[in-house]
Protein backbone atom coordinates (compact mmCIF):
# COMPACT_ATOMS: atom_id res chain seq x y z
CA UNK A 1 0.00 0.00 0.00
CA UNK A 2 1.09 3.56 -0.66
CA UNK A 3 1.45 6.10 2.17
CA UNK A 4 -1.78 7.87 1.22
CA UNK A 5 -3.69 4.57 1.17
CA UNK A 6 -2.34 3.62 4.61
CA UNK A 7 -3.25 7.05 5.97
CA UNK A 8 -6.79 6.74 4.55
CA UNK A 9 -7.17 3.25 6.06
CA UNK A 10 -5.98 4.53 9.45
CA UNK A 11 -8.65 7.24 9.28
CA UNK A 12 -11.37 4.70 8.40
CA UNK A 13 -10.40 2.35 11.25
CA UNK A 14 -9.97 5.02 13.94
CA UNK A 15 -10.40 3.46 17.40
CA UNK A 16 -12.96 5.21 19.66
CA UNK A 17 -10.31 5.96 22.30
CA UNK A 18 -8.84 8.59 19.98
CA UNK A 19 -12.03 10.63 20.42
CA UNK A 20 -11.59 10.38 24.19
CA UNK A 21 -7.96 11.45 23.88
CA UNK A 22 -8.90 14.27 21.50
CA UNK A 23 -7.08 13.53 18.28
CA UNK A 24 -6.05 11.33 15.41
CA UNK A 25 -3.49 10.45 12.77
CA UNK A 26 -2.44 13.31 10.47
CA UNK A 27 0.60 11.89 8.63
CA UNK A 28 2.53 8.73 7.87
CA UNK A 29 6.08 8.50 6.53
CA UNK A 30 6.63 4.98 5.19
CA UNK A 31 10.38 5.47 4.73
CA UNK A 32 10.81 6.34 8.42
CA UNK A 33 8.02 4.05 9.70
CA UNK A 34 6.82 7.19 11.48
CA UNK A 35 3.29 8.28 12.40
CA UNK A 36 2.29 11.83 13.31
CA UNK A 37 -0.82 12.39 15.39
CA UNK A 38 -2.42 15.66 16.46
CA UNK A 39 -4.20 16.22 19.77
CA UNK A 40 -6.42 18.92 21.22
CA UNK A 41 -5.70 19.06 24.94
CA UNK A 42 -8.76 20.29 26.84
CA UNK A 43 -9.41 20.99 30.49
CA UNK A 44 -11.15 17.58 30.66
CA UNK A 45 -7.67 16.07 30.15
CA UNK A 46 -6.19 18.09 33.03
CA UNK A 47 -5.67 18.02 36.75
CA UNK A 48 -4.72 21.13 38.79
CA UNK A 49 -7.33 23.15 36.87
CA UNK A 50 -8.71 25.35 39.65
CA UNK A 51 -6.99 28.74 39.39
CA UNK A 52 -4.24 27.50 37.08
CA UNK A 53 -3.07 30.37 34.83
CA UNK A 54 -2.81 28.10 31.77
CA UNK A 55 -6.00 26.12 32.36
CA UNK A 56 -4.47 23.11 34.09
CA UNK A 57 -1.83 20.46 33.57
CA UNK A 58 -2.58 17.53 31.28
CA UNK A 59 -2.61 14.30 33.29
CA UNK A 60 0.46 12.11 32.64
CA UNK A 61 -1.63 9.14 31.57
CA UNK A 62 -3.15 11.24 28.78
CA UNK A 63 0.32 12.32 27.61
CA UNK A 64 1.39 8.66 27.71
CA UNK A 65 -1.70 7.70 25.72
CA UNK A 66 -0.91 10.27 23.04
CA UNK A 67 2.61 8.92 22.54
CA UNK A 68 1.56 5.26 22.89
CA UNK A 69 -1.08 5.78 20.20
CA UNK A 70 1.50 7.12 17.77
CA UNK A 71 3.90 4.23 18.48
CA UNK A 72 1.15 1.60 18.08
CA UNK A 73 -0.13 3.19 14.87
CA UNK A 74 3.43 3.12 13.48
CA UNK A 75 3.46 -0.67 13.99
CA UNK A 76 0.04 -1.16 12.45
CA UNK A 77 1.02 0.94 9.44
CA UNK A 78 4.36 -0.86 8.99
CA UNK A 79 2.58 -4.22 9.06
CA UNK A 80 -0.05 -2.94 6.61
CA UNK A 81 -2.79 -3.84 9.12
CA UNK A 82 -1.66 -7.43 9.74
CA UNK A 83 -0.72 -7.09 13.44
CA UNK A 84 -2.21 -5.99 16.71
CA UNK A 85 0.34 -4.43 19.05
CA UNK A 86 -0.29 -4.84 22.77
CA UNK A 87 2.30 -2.95 24.80
CA UNK A 88 4.60 -5.06 26.97
CA UNK A 89 6.21 -2.03 28.61
CA UNK A 90 6.32 1.73 28.18
CA UNK A 91 8.78 4.17 29.70
CA UNK A 92 7.92 7.86 29.54
CA UNK A 93 10.11 10.80 30.50
CA UNK A 94 8.05 13.93 31.18
CA UNK A 95 10.23 16.93 30.32
CA UNK A 96 7.70 19.77 30.54
CA UNK A 97 4.05 20.20 31.49
CA UNK A 98 1.35 20.08 28.83
CA UNK A 99 -1.57 22.50 29.11
CA UNK A 100 -4.76 22.96 27.07
CA UNK A 101 -3.77 23.49 23.44
CA UNK A 102 -2.58 21.65 20.33
CA UNK A 103 0.08 18.93 20.49
CA UNK A 104 1.65 16.45 18.09
CA UNK A 105 2.91 13.02 18.96
CA UNK A 106 5.32 11.10 16.78
CA UNK A 107 5.86 7.37 16.91
CA UNK A 108 8.33 5.23 15.01
CA UNK A 109 9.66 1.69 14.82
CA UNK A 110 13.24 1.28 16.01
CA UNK A 111 13.51 -2.50 15.56
CA UNK A 112 11.03 -4.97 14.08
CA UNK A 113 11.34 -8.64 15.00
CA UNK A 114 9.22 -11.73 14.46
CA UNK A 115 7.16 -11.28 17.61
CA UNK A 116 8.45 -8.08 19.28
CA UNK A 117 8.87 -4.48 18.12
CA UNK A 118 10.92 -1.78 19.82
CA UNK A 119 9.35 1.65 19.48
CA UNK A 120 10.06 5.26 20.34
CA UNK A 121 7.95 8.36 20.41
CA UNK A 122 7.69 11.92 21.56
CA UNK A 123 5.20 14.70 22.20
CA UNK A 124 5.76 18.29 21.09
CA UNK A 125 3.72 21.46 21.53
CA UNK A 126 2.63 23.81 18.72
CA UNK A 127 5.98 25.61 18.79
CA UNK A 128 7.88 22.32 18.54
CA UNK A 129 9.07 22.23 22.16
CA UNK A 130 9.66 18.71 23.45
CA UNK A 131 7.15 17.80 26.19
CA UNK A 132 7.80 14.06 26.66
CA UNK A 133 9.74 11.15 25.20
CA UNK A 134 8.92 7.46 25.35
CA UNK A 135 10.21 4.03 24.47
CA UNK A 136 8.14 0.90 24.30
CA UNK A 137 8.33 -2.80 23.70
CA UNK A 138 5.28 -4.21 21.94
CA UNK A 139 4.18 -7.74 21.13
CA UNK A 140 3.41 -8.29 17.46
CA UNK A 141 0.19 -10.31 17.39
CA UNK A 142 -0.43 -11.44 13.83
CA UNK A 143 -4.10 -11.10 12.92
CA UNK A 144 -5.97 -13.88 11.20
CA UNK A 145 -7.71 -12.92 8.01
Amino acid sequence: MREDEILAALSRTKPPVLDTLGGGVVAYDKGLDRITMQWQAETRHCHSVEGHPRGGIVQGGIVTGWIDSAMAHACVAKSVFTVGVPSLEIKVSFLAAAHPGIYRSYGWVVKWGRSIAFLEGELRDEEGALIARASSTAALRHLKK
